[in-house]
């Protein structure tokens, strides 16, 4: 006699049907690659001759060995070294800002949508008005104040990329509190603090981690951005500084460094883009 098949939890059925979608799986391993690059950058097993001459300025891009496999910038630097510290930069950036951002769009939404009145009107006029203020002259204002840096960009970027999330949590804890899960630990004496976060927070959890694949991607387009303006890092390659520099390298001829950091950019950018989409469709229930 056939058995019926077991049924799945949420968290299982999303990983089931993200398994199904091989584009999804593809881009995940680009990012995971990055992430090795980064790793690997950071404890200076790769790239970390990347300031050292190599050769003269602005020689092409060469196939011979892998120091010379994007050319030369001015300074007779390996470009390719510089793009795989460019990496290490960026990723760096969209984590650390992701792990400031995330903690703070889950606190204050769930606190809004769990407990209503004053305190849901107090968090919902903060986020608002923050949300009012353009991203980009904020980002710019908290840099300044903060300093050039990496540290700047991390903290610039942590405490002004929570907003969407705690607008998402807030709603789902609006809609949950009211359920009988809730209302039966609620007899059970459970906690204010229990009930947030032992019973109601895993329940909308997926909504985190969808946010930090999002969070992810604009953090290293916005790392750019600033490292482009001269607000972002110091001292050391990053694909906006890169970029920056191309800008008058373009006249002599000489594209390979602006094709490093943008094609760079673009994949990871893309690969978080299409894997965060397909997380999306993989964990919400309303979608089978």
């Amino acid at each position: 006699m056939n058995e019926f098949p077991k049924g799945r939890s949420l968290w299982e059925d999303g990983l089931y049907r993200l398994k199904k979608d091989k584009f999804a799986i593809f881009c995940f391993y680009i990012v995971v690659f990055y992430a090795l690059i980064a790793v690997l950058a950071k404890i200076g097993l790769i790239a970390s001759s990347w300031n050292q001459t190599i050769g003269e300025a602005y020689l092409p891009p060469s196939v011979t060995t892998f120091k010379f496999l994007l050319g030369t910038d001015i300074f007779g630097r390996s470009v390719f070294y510089k793009v795989i510290q460019g990496t290490r930069v960026a990723m760096s950036v969209g984590l650390i800002s992701a792990l400031i951002s995330i903690p703070i769009g889950v606190c204050l939404g769930a606190v809004a949508g769990y407990f209503g009145g004053w305190v849901d009107e107090i968090v919902v006029w903060f986020y608002t008005t923050v949300s009012s203020i353009p991203n980009i002259m904020l980002l710019i204002a908290i840099t300044f104040v903060l300093g050039k840096g990496l540290a700047a960009i991390y903290i610039a970027l942590g405490v002004t990329s929570w907003i969407g999330l705690a607008r998402v949590i807030r709603g789902e804890f609006i809609k949950h509190k009211s359920r009988e899960y809730v209302l039966a630990a609620e007899s059970l004496g459970a906690s204010h603090f229990s009930k947030i976060f032992k019973h109601i927070l895993p329940n909308v959890f997926h909504f985190v981690i969808i946010n930090l694949s999002i969070q992810f991607m604009s953090a290293i387009k916005a790392e750019v951005i600033l490292s482009f303006l001269g607000l972002g890092v110091q001292g050391q390659p990053s694909w906006g500084v890169m970029i920056d520099d191309a800008k008058l390298e373009l006249a002599r001829g000489v594209w390979w460094q602006l094709a490093g950091a943008t094609a760079a950019m673009f994949f990871v950018v893309l690969a978080l883009n299409i894997f965060g989409d397909s997380l999306r469709d993989a964990l919400d229930p309303k979608i089978k």
